[in-house]
């Protein structure tokens, strides 16, 4: 007497080629997509969403569509992921919005009600509560803390070519558009940084900090 066993085919799949491969993602993606959706993750469009083997999100997320996320990467509830945005090794807290078009790199943590923006790249930082840092900047190496608003095209200057160096900015410190953080430097609570500036040197709590050269309007010679 012989006994069968009844194997689902894609349980014994080879894998000896690049198409191969490709047809074996294509398996695990759909498996994934399925047990998200089971869990209570609301997904726009499944079939451009990824995810990694060890990916963890809980329920009450939404991920727009074209997003990639990689390994070690862990969401929790209320929390939206917006098109075209890329995770890595980060840990996203409760009713955080990112993207659309992010980048969060490894090392990175954002707490609750945190919201990052479009065009904004961050990595190895931690953004706290409430805080925003909306458009088109770079946090590296960074400790932001609550209520921070970080303006658009800021840069914290983290590598001196050799080094890299780390940013403070704390609780409720406003920083102005456009402006440059060289590390290591602290932003103190409640201070302000001007538009345009670069800061190389620590501000105190509730200090204004600007490093704008004066303006010139000259009178236009016209041929």
């Amino acid at each position: 007497q012989t006994d069968l066993i009844h194997i689902d085919e894609q349980e014994i799949l080879g894998v000896n080629s690049r198409e191969d491969l490709a047809l074996a993602e294509k398996i695990i993606q759909t498996k994934l997509r399925h047990f998200f959706l089971n869990k209570g993750v609301t997904l726009i469009d499944p079939e451009t969403n990824y995810f990694s083997y060890d990916t963890i999100i809980k329920k009450d997320v939404t991920i727009f569509p074209n997003v990639f996320i990689s390994e070690g990467v862990k969401i929790d509830s209320g929390s939206s992921i917006l098109s075209f945005c890329h995770l890595e090794n980060c840990y996203i807290k409760k009713n955080v919005s990112i993207g659309p078009f992010a980048r969060i790199r490894p090392g990175t943590i954002l707490e609750d009600n945190s919201k990052i923006g479009n065009f904004v790249e961050i990595k190895k930082s931690k953004v706290g509560k409430s805080s925003k840092v909306n458009h088109l900047t770079y946090i590296g190496d960074a400790n932001i803390g609550k209520n921070v608003n970080v303006g658009a095209g800021t840069i914290t200057c983290n590598y001196d070519g050799k080094n890299k160096f780390k940013t403070t900015i704390q609780d409720s410190a406003f920083i102005g558009s456009n402006s440059s953080l060289v590390a290591p430097v602290r932003i103190g609570k409640k201070s302000l940084v001007g538009a345009g500036s670069v800061i190389n040197k620590n501000v105190g709590d509730n200090q204004i900090a600007i490093t704008r050269s004066e303006q010139k309007n000259l009178k236009r010679r016209v041929k």
